[in-house]
C-alpha cells in the first residue's frame, strides 16, 4: 500500500551526506503528499553540491517509485541551522539511550549468532564472502554487524565503500552503518593505510575493545572477517566466543581447499560449529556467451566440505560487482541484490538463516 510509511521505509537506506545518517531518521524527507500514484516531497540538504543534490534525486526517486508511486516531484532546500541543531540533539538523544541500554554482545543470552570466517590462506576472497553474506542477511531483514578481525590485513570499510568514521556517544564508540550493516574495523583507527606493526596480545586487546567498547545495540548476526591462517586473532576469537560457529572459504583449487582444512581442523579442535564451506572463484562465466570456464580447477570446495562433514554452501564465481562510482551507494565489493552472484548471496543467506 502506497503511504508515508512505506515512502519512509524504501528511502530509509539513503544517508545525509553530513551526518552519514538515514534522512528518514534526520526527518530530512518532509511534507509528503500522495495523490493517486502521484508523489510529492521537500528534501533538506546539509551539502551544497550540485552533484550530490542530483545523486540524492535520483536516489530518492528510485526508493520512492520501489515503494509503487508512478510520479515523484521533489523540492529541495538547504536545512536550517534550527533544522541541523535538532537533528543533532535527535541523534546525540538516540545515542545516549542506546548507550544506557548496551548489552555485553559476548552474552549467549544476548541472542547473537556469532559467524566467523575463516581461510587456510590468503587471496581467496574470505572477506568479499563475509561482506556479501552480511548484506545480504541484512537485506533478508536481519541485524547484522560485522567486525573486520583481519587486524593486518583490514580491508572490509573499503570493500563496503566507506569513508566515514565512527563516533562517539558517552565514550563509547557508535560503528558506522552501510547497507544495513553494522561495521567495525581496524581500518577506522588507522591514518593513509599506514601498516601495523603490533605483536599478539596487542592484537588480542583491539579484539576485544570491539566487543566492549562499541554500542551494537542488538544483533541478529555478528560475521567476523578472521585473518588467514590459524594464528593469533583466530585462536583469540574461538577463546573469547565458545558458541561462535564458522564458515570456511575456499577456492576449488586442490591446495586452497587443503590448506583450508587447517582452519576447518582448528574449529573441530576449539569445539566451534563449522556451518559449512564456501567455494569462491569456483568458475568464470563469459558475459556473452555463458560458457563456464573452470580457471582454478573443480572440486576442492566439495572435496573440503566432505573431508569436515559439513555442507558446500555455495559456488561463487570469479568476478568483480559492475558498480559505478558515481552511483550514490557506490561500493568496489558488494553485489547488487538483482545481479546473478547476488541472488548466489541471497540463497547464502538464506542456507545460513535455515540452519539456525
Amino acid at each position: 500500500m502506497l503511504n508515508k510509511e512505506s515512502l519512509l521505509a524504501a528511502a530509509e537506506h539513503i544517508q545525509d551526506a553530513e551526518y552519514h545518517v538515514s534522512l528518514t531518521a534526520l526527518q530530512f524527507i518532509r511534507d509528503i503528499m500522495i495523490k493517486d500514484r502521484s508523489v510529492s516531497a521537500t528534501v533538506l540538504l546539509t551539502k551544497e553540491d550540485e552533484a550530490y543534490k542530483q545523486s540524492l534525486e535520483e536516489a530518492v526517486k528510485e526508493a520512492f517509485r520501489k515503494a509503487g508511486a508512478e510520479e515523484v516531484h521533489l523540492r529541495f532546500r538547504t536545512a536550517t541551522e534550527y533544522e541541523r541543531t535538532e537533528a543533532a540533539k535527535k541523534l546525540q538523544a538516540e545515542a545516549s539511550q542506546t548507550a544506557s541500554e548496551a548489552v555485553n554482545i559476548l552474552d549467549p543470552q544476548h541472542g547473537v549468532t556469532f559467524i566467523a570466517v575463516a581461510s587456510g590462506k590468503g587471496g581467496v576472497g574470505k572477506s568479499t564472502v563475509t561482506v556479501n553474506l552480511a548484506v545480504a542477511l541484512a537485506r533478508l531483514g536481519k541485524r547484522v554487524g560485522i567486525i573486520d578481525a583481519d587486524i593486518y590485513g583490514f580491508s572490509v570499510p573499503d570493500m563496503m565503500g566507506i569513508e566515514e568514521r565512527p563516533q562517539m556517544a558517552d565514550q563509547r564508540i557508535l560503528p558506522v552503518e552501510r547497507f544495513g550493516v553494522k561495521v567495525m574495523s581496524m581500518g577506522f583507527f588507522v591514518e593513509d593505510n599506514a601498516p601495523i606493526i603490533w605483536r599478539g596480545p596487542m592484537l588480542g586487546k583491539m579484539l576485544r575493545n570491539f566487543f566492549n567498547e562499541v554500542t551494537w545495540g542488538e544483533l541478529d548476526y555478528m560475521l567476523l572477517d578472521l585473518p588467514p591462517g590459524t594464528g593469533d586473532v583466530a585462536l583469540d576469537v574461538h577463546q573469547m566466543i565458545p558458541q561462535s560457529e564458522e564458515i570456511i572459504v575456499t577456492t576449488p583449487h586442490a591446495t586452497a581447499a587443503f590448506v583450508a582444512a587447517r582452519a576447518g581442523a582448528m574449529a573441530v579442535h576449539t569445539n566451534h560449529k563449522i556451518l559449512g564451506v564456501v567455494e569462491n572463484m569456483a568458475y568464470y562465466e563469459c558475459g556473452k556467451c555463458g560458457e563456464r570456464d573452470y580457471v582454478f580447477g573443480r572440486g576442492g570446495g566439495a572435496k573440503l566440505a566432505e573431508e569436515l562433514h559439513t555442507d558446500l554452501l555455495a559456488q561463487i564465481p570469479l568476478g568483480a560487482p559492475d558498480n559505478h562510482i558515481a552511483e550514490p551507494d557506490y561500493s568496489p565489493s558488494v553485489y547488487k541484490p538483482e545481479t546473478p552472484t547476488g541472488q548466489l548471496y541471497m540463497e547464502l543467506a538464506r542456507a545460513v538463516i535455515a540452519k539456525h
